[in-house]
């Protein structure tokens, strides 16, 4: 005797070995013998042989239409198969007949139900109208997928990828076929998405993938600020005095946000009053207007190579700004110097003061830097001013005890984009321009902390011990400034912070109620957010002037280049803030020179190979 079973949703066939009632003992016709529970046979049959009634039951199952089955049987009654079998063939259904309408059925699950052991029951019409629907849609899906991948794989971009190409790059669907196709490709081709992409001509500017994918996480809404009426939203404030001193700015060619500016006055006996002048714009942006929102939730400007995205709209930075030739609202903080540049007082107060000129950093340095000042010959209009500066930044810098800072002579690079090309410049941070003007924020966010602090009105200071910068409500030493606090209130245009705590200065030099106290939970929160903007957007930053770097190492179709070893297989590159492994390079001292070879620089994943050539002489 034979049976003909069902095992984990399988037909199987044997001959019965030993027959246990509630078990059977069968042998397969592979020879395999195996224990099957007796409510698992749907068929005995004696003959044929088991493989043979197999394979009958296979062909005929393929000839048996599975709608005409369905059409045969009452959509609201469960049946047995053989019952169905009867039906069907017109006789009592032979054991071949049995076992292919068992198999018909159990492979068309849209068109039967299984609710037991041979038995089934058919499918309501709609229920397999919208199967079948599915599983047209599906072969037609298939088919298009396929003809994707084949473009796909010959760098051909298919046209129905175009108006979903930004999804595609940025936030994919990956339930669609468009990326089921170029998932496909990519892992058989090896290449990353945006990598088959743009061999395919879809990504034009490897730049604008970047900034989009950037602006697509941060500024979804864009970088404009809408609807705002910022001119609307200014209240200026009036009757500001007007100070007697002449000032200036000292700034970068590409600066918009002139957040502050200088002044020299002097005054008996050899002695100085030195002016610092801060843009003021939380005297016309009252805390919840529209424009302190923006500002909130902007945090911080954003700065690229060749571009930014400001803080706050350029009406407001442009009413604001320390510009050349205008009266701005500034708060001023006045510093009495004797002869040797001893602070002796210090005064602050709000008022309007005169910018005479903006000085850039470019034309300023070819008459204001370390040959001019050795020789004396520092002929400028502001020369006298810029020279007193000079000494007291030098003053201050020994009082805080980092005249011997070494971080004074690590290189600062500046980037310039025209016409999409890039130009990099070197500039060693303890030049003149650079000593004068951190330094005399340094004081004056030094200062201002201090008397926040004193005053017991909150503020967002920074601190640093062991290493690591933190912010926090209380003022703590910075280590790596040599200062007792510190906290950041001179670029109000630029950075949250700095215009949360200048709001809190307004308030002390006014006499007025302060707009956050120490326990306030929006002072903490936007401590908290700024902290995660700032990060997000130096890591843009960074990235971004990776970028350039790659791209003038194309443009200027640099091969080979000078580069110094850091440590182990780290090299800098000559004239460039890019750093690279090398695994071929041998074990060398830091600050060893050596030469290495650029080649594979990718766009797209930032990243190239660099190989050792030799090792140059000192």
């Amino acid at each position: 005797m034979n049976v003909f079973y069902e095992e984990e949703g399988i037909f199987k066939v044997g001959t019965i070995l030993a027959d246990n009632t509630t078990s059977l003992q069968v042998e397969a016709p592979h020879g395999k013998r195996a224990k099957i529970k007796a409510a698992s046979v749907l068929l005995r049959f004696d003959a044929p042989s088991p493989s043979e009634l197999m394979d009958i039951a296979q062909k005929m199952a393929e000839d048996l239409d599975p709608n005409f089955l369905w059409e045969c049987c009452e959509s609201e009654a469960e049946f047995a198969s053989d019952a169905l079998a009867t039906d069907y063939f017109g006789h009592i259904a032979s054991s071949e007949e049995a076992a292919a309408v068992l198999i018909r059925l159990h492979s068309a699950p849209m068109y039967f139900y299984k609710k037991g052991r041979g038995r089934y029951k058919a499918a309501p019409s709609k229920a397999l109208e919208a199967a079948l629907a599915s599983q047209e849609r599906k072969r037609l899906q298939a088919e298009q997928q396929a003809r994707y991948v084949q473009l796909l794989g010959a760098f051909t971009l298919p046209e129905e990828f175009r108006p979903s190409l930004f999804n595609l790059l940025y936030r994919p669907d990956k339930n669609t076929v468009e990326w089921k196709a170029l998932d496909a490709v990519c892992t058989s081709a090896k290449l990353s998405v945006p990598g088959l992409l743009e061999k395919c001509g879809a990504i034009p500017s490897t730049h604008d993938y970047h900034v989009n994918r950037f602006l697509l996480e941060h500024f979804p809404e864009g970088t404009d600020f809408g609807a705002l009426d910022a001119r609307g939203e200014l209240h200026d404030a009036i009757d500001l005095p007007l100070a007697d001193v002449t000032a200036f700015s000292i700034d970068d060619a590409t600066t918009t946000e002139i957040d502050d500016a200088f002044s020299v006055t002097p005054l008996t006996l050899g002695s100085f009053r030195i002016g610092i002048h801060i843009a003021v714009p939380t005297l016309g942006i009252a805390p919840g207007s529209l424009l302190d929102v923006a500002a909130a939730q902007r945090l911080s400007t954003v700065y690229l190579p060749g571009s930014k995205i400001t803080m706050l709209p350029e009406v407001v930075i442009h009413h604001y700004t320390l510009g050349e030739e205008r009266l701005c609202p500034a708060v001023s903080m006045y510093i009495d110097v004797a002869d040797d540049f001893t602070v002796i007082a210090t005064t602050s107060r709000i008022e309007r003061v005169k910018v005479a000129a903006n000085l850039r950093h470019d034309v300023l340095e070819e008459r204001f830097n370390e040959y001019t000042l050795a020789t004396g010959s520092l002929d400028h209009p502001f020369g006298k001013a810029l020279l007193a500066l000079w000494k007291f930044a030098c003053k201050m810098e020994a009082v805080r005890g980092k005249t011997n800072d070494s971080n004074n002579e690590k290189i600062d690079y500046s980037f310039h984009v025209e016409d999409d090309r890039i130009t990099i410049s070197e500039r060693r941070r303890g030049s003149p321009i650079d000593k004068v003007v951190s330094e005399l924020m340094i004081y004056v966010n030094t200062e201002w902390g201090k008397q926040l602090a004193d005053s017991g009105i909150a503020g967002i200071y920074r601190s640093q011990g062991g290493g690591k910068v933190r912010m926090g409500t209380s003022p703590a030493p910075h280590q790596g400034l040599g200062v007792s606090q510190y906290a950041w209130i001179s670029s109000p245009m630029r950075r949250y912070v700095d215009f949360i705590n200048q709001r809190q200065l307004v308030a002390l030099l006014r006499k007025e109620t302060p707009p956050y106290t120490r326990d306030s939970d929006s002072l903490r929160i936007s401590m908290r957010d700024f902290e995660a903007a700032y990060e997000i957007y130096g890591d843009f930053q960074r990235r971004m002037e990776r970028y350039w770097c790659l791209r003038w190492l194309l443009q200027e179709n640099i091969n080979t280049t000078g580069a110094q070893v850091i440590k182990e297989n780290l090299v800098k590159l000559d004239h460039l803030p890019l750093v690279a492994r090398i695994t071929s390079l041998p074990e060398l001292s830091p600050e060893t020179a050596v030469e290495v070879e650029i080649s594979q620089i990718d766009l797209l994943e930032l990243t190239f190979h660099a190989k050792f050539l030799r090792k140059l002489d000192a």
